[in-house]
């Protein structure tokens, strides 16, 4: 079980120290895409050699509460062998097919580059 220090407003939506929701769920993404990402390279006959993926989450206040309304990828890979179209094409497999991006219900994004 996962125990978040000292829930308050300050830690959601201030610089107070500890995480909230929405961080948990940007890493939960990343993570999720960095993995979808790998599965996919690998049956395409690719292995990256280094991967860095953030996913900055978006909440907003709207009528009825607080929504998340984007979550945005930023990747950055080293893979052996592959050109830029067929990175690219595969990243957009991993973004739409990464479980955690189908459950969002919200805008998602990606920047993804070769290093």
């Amino acid at each position: 079980m996962l125990q978040r220090a000292k829930d308050g407003f300050n830690t959601r939506f201030e610089d107070g120290p500890g995480t909230n929701p929405e961080e948990l769920l940007g890493a939960a993404h990343a993570g999720c895409f960095t993995m979808a990402l790998s599965l996919i390279l690998g049956e395409a006959g690719f292995t990256a050699s280094e991967m860095n993926t953030k996913a900055e989450i978006t909440l907003e206040k709207k009528d009825d509460g607080f929504t998340i309304t984007k979550s945005h990828l930023t990747l950055r890979a080293k893979i052996p062998g592959i050109d830029d179209a067929k990175f690219r094409e595969l990243a957009g497999k991993a973004e739409k097919g990464c479980p955690v991006s189908k459950l969002l219900k919200c805008e998602i994004s990606l920047d993804a580059a070769l290093a």
